[in-house]
């Protein structure tokens, strides 16, 4: 132990008890390392023995399995992941079918597993809606092998309100209604259907366009067409239909609305780099705070920018920031 000691305290240059110190602590390391090993040593792994009533309860479990499998999940059945066997056993069915309408057991009859055929249709109770097919992919857990089987079978159908009927049913009821008993006359109508039809719209400059006039397309509301200002207003403008996609929140049908309506008349503010503040280039949507404090660095440094090239100078901006900044620039 004095050697040890020793050669720890020259080879370390500590004092004794220091070295006495880290010999303790290597050694009670040591131990606890090899302790692990010593306990599998003397105390080696035991199987307990299975009675003979315990191996004839076991096979009697696997006997009921056999003969019904649901009782082995007791588990609630919107559970993900639940084994079904009835579903499983089922041969799925391919049929043509409406995913707007149809219920739980058609789901399951297509394959689908029961608690996502009740996820979707607490979905659909919810006011959720597919519009476009793909729409079903976002369904929480749905498989895209089970919609690429699927696809060919679905059929979208868009019912469109009438406001024709309330009147034609009303019709039918006053004809077969004593004469005594009528309150209204048929030869008019109650209401003119003109007064419910949907006003025709017509495209709008998307760079000057309010809430107002967003809200009218379909599939987007107050909140959304808000959101689509604010995004639009810290662009500066936009400078092509391809940046609808950015905005977050829009499903297919708000984007093919804004495409359908949204022109681009008015041009996108300009913002003069090479003047510009760093509170002016951060409100910019494609920029940090940081990129815009290096950039108004650069500038002072370097002098002004000529041309957009320039600013592959300053690393942190890549080619693609670059790029999507270049319509908004002024040099």
């Amino acid at each position: 132990m004095k050697k040890v000691v020793a050669i720890l305290r020259d080879y370390l240059g500590v004092s004794q008890q220091e070295a006495r110190g880290m010999l303790v602590l290597l050694m009670l390391t040591g131990f606890l390392l090899l302790l692990p090993l010593l306990y599998r040593w003397w105390i080696p792994d035991s199987v307990p023995d299975t009675s003979v009533s315990d191996k004839r309860q076991l096979d009697s479990l696997v006997a009921l399995l056999e003969l019904d499998p649901t009782v082995a999940d007791d588990r609630p059945e919107n559970t993900p992941g639940r084994y079904e066997p009835a579903t499983e056993a089922r041969k799925a069915e391919r049929f043509a079918f409406d995913p707007n309408t149809i219920d739980a057991e058609t789901w399951q009859r297509l394959g689908t597993p029961r608690w996502l055929a009740d996820r979707i249709v607490r979905y659909r109770s919810k006011g959720g809606q597919f519009r476009k097919k793909e729409d079903v992919l976002k369904i929480y857990d749905f498989s895209p092998e089970l919609y690429e089987e699927l696809e060919p079978y679905m059929q979208l159908s868009t019912a469109e309100r009438s406001f024709k009927k309330p009147y034609k049913d009303r019709e039918h009821y006053a004809e077969n209604e004593p004469a005594s008993n009528r309150r209204f006359s048929t030869d008019k109508p109650a209401y003119s259907t003109e007064r419910f039809a949907k006003p025709v719209l017509q495209p709008f400059d998307i760079n000057t366009v309010d809430t107002t006039e967003l809200i009218k397309l379909r599939g987007i509301g107050s909140k959304l067409a808000s959101r689509i200002v604010k995004f639009r207003d810290a662009l500066g403008g936009f400078i092509s239909t391809d940046q609808y996609a950015e905005i977050f929140g829009l499903d297919s049908l708000a984007l093919e609305e804004l495409n359908t309506y949204g022109r681009l008349q008015t041009p996108a503010k300009k913002i003069a780099v090479n003047t510009a503040t760093a509170e002016e280039l951060d409100r910019h949507l494609y920029l940090s705070r940081k990129q815009a404090e290096i950039i108004v660095n650069y500038r002072t440094q370097h002098g002004p920018y000529t041309s957009p090239e320039s600013l592959r100078n300053i690393r942190i901006l890549d080619a693609r920031t670059i790029e999507k900044l270049r319509p908004y620039l002024d040099f």
